[in-house]
């Protein structure tokens, strides 16, 4: 397991406690730990044990305790999503998410879709943030605005040509305010859907269904934008057929009308003035393709496509990956008790009214990154209900990632319960406990304890879990080219 030639460019104290790792006598067990959590990366740390017992019999059938695990601790996988903490638990997200969308385009009969639904007409929308001011790109001329044509990994792409004219508090109010853009998208759709069906919104209702998967994105520049999967079902959801009058060309027109509806407004507050804060006016909807017919949206693109960004944040514009704001008080600068006059709540003791629980000047960010959370610390007290502060490091965005509608497909809860089933059933065959999927009289009852003992690795045991993670990678990328070959190079994507 150790590999002289990446342990070259360790520090001494890394290197030092590698070998303190190798040398212990349960390494072999702590290296099987971190295999069954995928190498992640912060893994967290549990006390206790488990007893199964026969309920009828009182007989202990089997018993577990991290007594006897290296350290006296199990390491459980972290679940954190995002690419930048985890990589690990961020590809076990991602090949989730995949699988959730894939069901909703292709039909999975085992995750609530039928395979009709590729005949349902469903398109790939790009909701986009409107422009806070010109900055670096590369358009299709080559050359950007300040003359230069900008090579693809340019670090100046996405920040503003003038920094002192960009609209940084309007950047950070629209995405702070983002997912209520896309609320009220979702409610205009259905009334357009409605009107261009010559129908009630009630009827338009009880005949069709609009379901719906999205994934957010930031752009190089901090905006928020969404990469929808819009599909039209019948009154049933995806069981049944949609209505005649529901085609395609029909959801693309109810779409790019909503979009001009769209508007949410933010009061004057302070020095900062009243807006409407409204959809860019880059909209794309692109029909998806049951087949590739030369198409590059189909079905395997648009899944695998969510599936990468799902696992995304703000870092990808240069931003912290780590929330910034103050946890005594959660950015609020306020603490929880009242001021000697007892009408306001007096200053947090933590950042002393700041908000803020890290230096923005010493972080490892763009300039431009950092203006855009220094401005979202500065207009906490303006908007306080809109919790700014604690967001800082998500430029303002407090919505979810990844969302979807009812019925669109299965849910990523079944997903993880399917996976978490799948272990117990190799669990109790190794152990040789009854299957109550064989005998539902032979049933047996576990009672668990179990104790928080922290999470992470020391330096040495993070070098050798990134290194399983790579062996794990690596085997699944060879396992997936196999396939590959084996079906005569189709495969639908990276999640085998």
């Amino acid at each position: 397991m150790t590999d002289t030639a990446t342990m070259a460019g360790l520090d001494a104290a890394t290197l030092t406690d590698v070998l303190r790792v190798a040398n212990q006598a349960d390494f072999d067990r702590w290296q099987e730990q971190i295999r069954r959590t995928g190498g992640c990366s912060d893994p967290i740390r549990l006390i206790g044990g488990t007893k199964t017992i026969d309920p009828a019999t009182k007989t202990v059938l089997h018993t577990y305790s991290t007594d006897t695990e290296p350290g006296g601790i199990l390491r459980i996988a972290c679940g954190n999503r995002r690419a930048s903490r985890c990589p690990a638990c961020a590809w076990t997200y991602a090949g989730d998410t995949y699988h959730l969308i894939r069901a909703g385009l292709v039909g999975d009969p085992d995750k609530g879709t039928p395979h009709t639904i590729r005949d349902h007409p469903r398109v790939f929308a790009t909701l986009t943030a409107p422009s806070f001011g010109p900055v670096h790109n590369r358009p299709d001329t080559g050359r950007c605005r300040c003359g230069v044509r900008h090579a693809e990994d340019a670090p100046e792409l996405g920040t503003p040509l003038d920094p002192d004219t960009y609209d940084y508090a309007g950047a950070v109010l629209w995405n702070n305010h983002a997912s209520d853009l896309w609320r009220y998208f979702t409610i205009y759709l259905r009334r357009e859907i409605a009107k261009r069906a010559g129908l009630t919104q009630k009827a338009a209702r009880e005949q069709s269904r609009v379901s719906f998967g999205k994934v957010a994105e930031y752009q190089k520049r901090g905006a928020v934008h969404f990469h929808a999967v819009i599909r039209f079902d019948g009154p049933d959801g995806p069981d049944s057929p949609p209505p005649a009058w529901a085609t395609l060309e029909l959801l693309t027109g109810a779409i790019r009308a909503a979009r001009k509806r769209v508007a949410v407004d933010v009061p004057l507050a302070g020095d900062q003035p009243a807006r409407t804060l409204r959809w860019g006016i880059k909209l794309d909807v692109q029909p998806i393709r049951a087949f590739g017919d030369g198409e590059d949206i189909t079905e395997q693109a648009v899944a695998s496509y969510v599936a990468k960004y799902a696992t995304k944040a703000a870092e990808i514009s240069g931003a912290a990956d780590a929330p910034v704001h103050c946890r005594k008080c959660r950015g609020s600068g306020r603490s929880a008790v009242y001021d000697r006059a007892g009408s306001t709540l007096s200053r947090c003791s933590g950042c002393h009214g700041t908000g803020l629980g890290e230096d923005l000047n010493h972080l490892e960010i763009s300039e431009h990154a950092r203006r855009l959370m220094t401005v979202c610390i500065d207009l906490q007290a303006l908007y306080p209900e809109r919790q700014l502060a604690r967001w800082a490091h998500m430029l303002g965005f407090r919505g979810h990632f990844s969302t979807k509608s009812r019925r669109y497909s299965t849910t990523l809860g079944a997903l993880r319960r399917v996976r978490a089933d799948y272990r117990a059933a190799q669990q109790r065959a190794a152990l040789g406990l009854p299957d109550p999927d064989d005998n539902p009289e032979a049933t047996t009852l576990t009672l668990a304890h179990w104790t928080y003992a922290g999470h992470g690795h020391t330096p040495g045991e993070s070098w050798f879990a990134a290194n399983i993670r790579r062996d794990i990678q690596l085997n699944r990328e060879t396992a997936r080219e196999a396939l590959a070959d084996w079906d005569g190079g189709v495969l639908d994507d990276s999640h085998c």
